[in-house]
């Protein structure tokens, strides 16, 4: 799963057809044997056909689901399972999550995407560079699981290679270039890690003193990445780096969203943002929305017009077009949906009594 993903469904135009969305929760932790999500599956199904009120096309869509579920998942390294699916459209999208998710089936006119969206903005992809002296290691780690492992090693020179025909003065200065020359290449490691996978965080894991020559030798775009640095041992267990990932990850979720909800309310004073569900609809459907701050879990019912994807808390005809609207379980879950085929951006932030004292809901404006 990645934002190349989720933009693609988000920009994914079913001609009308139903689209089936399901996120189900396989954690073998909690759902031991497959009976215990299969069950579960069967119950989403008979809500959302009772919800469809027999749409067309979308019995032909849960079948195929039915028969993945049902057909044996292999559920090693997976917890959770995101299934989209609209057969009259081409659509058959399948994405194994390595963290759980919260059980959904919902038949729609577009893909139910604000669970993966919340994914993909809470676990952001980070590489950690371990590196001492000698050692190189390169770590790839998103949703808590390690993608990615690359080392490298660099002898230093020794006194008894040398035949003892140099001094160690000489020799401690032939190590110090050897050792630059060994971070050197440990940054290019880094970036040809960052050039196949990509990722948006890098920590450094290197002792202090290391620190600045490091990041001195990185790319460019790698030094614009990184996070913080952190004296993680090179021996270091992928457990103890994954933890590591997760702190970090956390400080940087609670300052970038202190950072973007103080923007917000600065831009209510200028005019460069507005508040509360109803103007956020309103200037999301004139396309001036660049970015779409929603506090988690915050959902209400609304409308949507088929014709020209008008949403609106209140229906049911269009004040757009002549069409009349569709009701819709949680209009922002449509307006995420929406923020993302336009090009714009999604932040849920979690806990926030400035957002909530705000309706919840807000946007950063284009113009």
């Amino acid at each position: 799963m990645d934002n190349d993903t989720i933009r693609s469904l988000a920009r994914m135009d079913s001609g009308g057809a139903p689209v089936v969305s399901l996120y189900l929760d396989v954690d073998g932790s909690r759902r031991v044997r497959p009976g215990d999500y299969q069950r579960q599956f069967e119950k989403l199904v008979s809500h959302a056909k009772a919800a469809a009120a027999g749409a067309a096309g979308a019995a032909e869509d849960l079948e195929r689901i039915q028969a993945y579920v049902k057909g044996g998942l292999d559920r090693s390294g997976i917890r959770g399972l995101a299934i989209f699916s609209c057969s009259e459209a081409g659509l058959w999208e399948v994405i194994n999550l390595p963290v759980p998710v919260r059980d959904q089936l919902v038949i729609n006119q577009s893909p139910q995407l604000a669970q993966l969206e919340l994914l993909a903005e809470q676990h952001a992809r980070f590489a950690v560079l371990l590196a001492d002296r000698q050692r190189a290691r390169v770590l790839v780690v998103q949703m808590g699981e390690i993608v990615r492992s690359e080392e490298r090693f660099d002898a230093l020179p020794r006194h008894e290679d040398d035949g003892g025909d140099w001094d160690r003065d000489h020799v401690h200065h032939h190590q110090a270039a050897a050792a630059q020359r060994h971070l050197r290449r440990a940054a290019t490691l880094a970036f040809s890690v960052f050039q196949d996978d990509g990722f948006d965080h890098l920590i450094l894991g290197t002792p202090e003193e290391m620190v600045s020559e490091l990041r001195h030798e990185l790319h460019a775009y790698l030094r614009d990445r990184v996070a913080t640095a952190r004296p993680i041992p090179l021996a270091a267990r992928d457990d103890e780096v994954r933890q590591v990932v997760q702190e970090v990850e956390e400080e940087l979720r609670r300052s970038r969203e202190t950072a973007v909800v103080g923007e917000l309310r600065e831009g209510l004073a200028t005019g460069k943002a507005v508040a509360g569900l109803a103007p956020v609809l309103a200037s999301l459907v004139e396309r001036r929305v660049a970015t779409l701050v929603v506090s988690t879990g915050f959902a209400a019912a609304g409308w949507r017009c088929p014709a020209c994807d008008h949403l609106a808390g209140v229906g049911r005809r269009c004040p757009v077009c002549p069409a009349d609207m569709d009701q819709v379980d949680d209009v922002v879950e449509e307006a995420l949906g929406l923020t993302l085929s336009h090009g714009g951006r999604v932040v849920s932030c979690r806990d926030n009594a400035d957002l909530d004292v705000l309706g919840r809901i807000g946007a950063l404006l284009r113009y």
